[in-house]
């Protein structure tokens, strides 16, 4: 009877790759509220609850209960009815997504792709790509945009 086992080796892997997306979604959420609190109070001095619901077109609970996750994971403060405060991690995790987000949108212009496009498919990518493939992007942008 033929061995139905897969290779140690190749398991290995594929499940590092697994691994390294699930840590990439429980994140994902986390850098895109970070991100856009600091945007939001570049541009308008605070950030409510009212403006992140607008900003991702979910509901108030939706974007409370987000809020909750990221002061417990030590990303903002808030109190009731207080603007909305990115901690020292949360500015730091805002700047490092903003930071892959522009160089996504960078390396997909350099690619030849129109603004729109690049600014909608580097909101996905920039959530997944590892810091090696990130500088690689970064040094084809540079080279080529």
């Amino acid at each position: 009877m033929p061995d139905h086992e897969p290779k140690r080796s190749s398991s290995v892997r594929e499940a590092d790759r697994h691994e390294r997306v699930r840590e990439a979604h429980a994140l994902e959420t986390a850098e895109d509220y970070a991100e856009t609190i600091a945007q939001i109070i570049a541009e308008s001095g605070r950030c409510r609850v009212v403006d992140l619901s607008r900003h991702f077109g979910v509901s108030h609970v939706t974007v409370s209960r987000t809020i909750g996750r990221l002061v417990r994971d030590g990303y903002v403060m808030t109190e009731p009815y207080r603007p909305i405060e990115l901690t020292a991690e949360g500015r730091k995790l805002a700047r490092l997504a903003r930071h892959r987000h522009e160089t996504v949108v960078r390396f997909l212009l350099a690619l030849g792709l129109d603004a729109q496009t690049a600014e909608f498919d580097a909101e996905g990518i920039e959530h997944h790509v590892s810091p090696k493939t990130l500088r690689a992007f970064g040094r084809f942008a540079d080279q080529n945009g």
